[in-house]
């Protein structure tokens, strides 16, 4: 059996994994819970978790939510637990990749990953899949067609059946005993090597699903630009600790943040499953063609230092100047870093002299992000907005191409991080310095 370290005190009181499932409903009135076989699934783990570690009498081993998703507060309670959990212990079936509750709340934890692996630099897969009911590859989400993990090592019976089939059938008893022991000792391991931190509580209620679009549609594009000078390009006397040999080795949020913006970024958009890309401002010509339809939504994230470049000054204005509201533009800044905040009034006003149509374009999210996101935490809430609008922009420029043969015409397919409808997010500017004002622009500035 695997032992664990001694854990820290406030440690006893979180969770070594969260279990993530889809409600099944019940057959007909009055008929037997069809849940209660995930209850034993998850107080069998929590036996055998306790078992394998030396956590205290009354300290929770799981949790699961059968009971507080009709309670008051359990949005909160939610949030809570899955930014302290150790590990996310999601179970697949088709009806947990239709749920968006299940999206929901794989993604707060993805977040809770992303977040750490920033603060640390280092990598922290934690999230460790359950085969409920078998699901075909190609109907898997890619967050979880991303996942590397050899189900098989768990049983032949159990990848072919699943938990539900092996704890439902007494002939396969012992395969089940296996296959769940096989999965607590993976818990545990994951959560010991990981040690995953406490993070910050993402509001279930606005959080998006993490499975997006449904796989049959496609992967779907999102590029992420960085406007940032490299660690030889700076104004004299401005402090080299937040830059790289390269544009993307900017990182605004040191040192709090051990890791680049646009990796962080990009963990974020793909987290909202996004095919991501990333390129620096420099390399690209996006002012060179503003009248050509978009091939793709992208997210331009701008250091206001690089705008003491007139070469790029120059170049960001023409971009400005061109109509792309399928680009989002996020200003992230350091309210940490004195030098910012003693040239705030000259960086902002420079700021608005050379990009002044993304500075009052779009939702209120996207004038908030292009003003100023002055924290790490801050711009884990704001991205997903951003990246959202983008994508909506997308949809109502780009180019539509008619099928084969004629026929009706069809808009390109790219479903937002938070479902089909995109005028219902709503951004909350509570954590950012620059709250935009309550009123939404019209389409015919965004």
């Amino acid at each position: 059996m695997h032992a664990s370290a001694q854990p820290r005190p406030a440690d006893q009181h979180r969770p070594y994994f969260f279990l993530s499932y889809a409600h099944t409903p019940r057959y007909g009135a009055g008929g037997p819970d069809p849940d209660m076989w995930v209850e034993r699934l998850f107080r069998d783990l929590c036996g055998h978790v306790m078992a394998m570690t030396d956590l205290p009498a009354g300290a929770p081993a799981g949790f699961m939510d059968r009971e507080i998703r009709s309670g008051e507060g359990w949005s909160e309670r939610l949030g809570e637990v899955l930014a302290s959990c150790r590990v996310f212990v999601p179970l697949f079936s088709p009806r947990y990749f239709a749920s968006e509750m299940c999206g929901r709340e794989w993604y707060a934890f993805e977040q809770h990953t992303i977040q750490h692996q920033a603060y640390t630099n280092r990598p922290a897969e934690a999230i460790v899949p359950a085969l409920w009911v078998p699901v075909p590859p190609e109907q898997l989400p890619g967050p979880a067609e991303r996942l590397q993990f050899n189900h098989r090592a768990f049983g032949d019976r159990y990848v072919t059946d699943g938990l539900y089939g092996l704890i439902k059938l007494r002939i396969f008893a012992e395969e089940y005993e296996r296959a769940v022991y096989e999965l607590a000792k993976r818990i545990v391991s994951v959560a010991d090597a990981t040690a995953i931190r406490p993070g910050r509580h993402v509001d279930y209620r606005l959080a998006p699903s993490a499975f997006g679009a449904a796989p049959s549609e496609g992967p779907r594009p999102m590029h992420v630009t960085v406007a940032a000078p490299t660690r030889h390009e700076l104004p004299e006397g401005r402090d080299d600790a937040y830059y790289g040999e390269s544009p993307l080795e900017w990182n605004p949020y040191h040192p709090v943040s051990a890791r680049p913006l646009a990796l962080v970024a990009e963990d974020m958009v793909r987290s909202l499953n996004y095919q991501t890309t990333v390129s620096s401002f420099d390399e690209e010509v996006l002012h060179l063609d503003g009248k050509q339809p978009p091939s793709r939504p992208e997210v331009l994230l701008v250091d206001r230092w690089a705008l003491e470049d007139e070469d790029r000054r120059a170049r960001l204005a023409a971009f400005d100047a061109e109509h792309r509201p399928w680009v989002s533009v996020v200003v992230p800044w350091n309210r940490d870093d004195h030098q910012s905040r003693a040239s705030e009034v000259e960086l902002t006003h420079r700021l608005e002299e050379t990009m002044p149509s993304k500075m009052r374009q779009g939702r209120a999210a996207c004038r908030a992000a292009a003003k100023g996101v002055p924290s790490m935490e801050a711009f884990g809430q704001i991205l997903p907005q951003v990246v959202e609008a983008a994508a909506q922009q997308y949809l109502r420029h780009a180019t539509v191409y008619p099928p084969a043969g004629g026929g009706h015409t069809e808009r390109p397919r790219l479903v937002g991080p938070m479902g089909t409808d995109f005028g219902t997010t709503q951004y909350i500017p509570d954590r950012l310095d620059h709250a935009p004002d309550a009123e939404e622009t019209d389409d015919s500035q965004s």
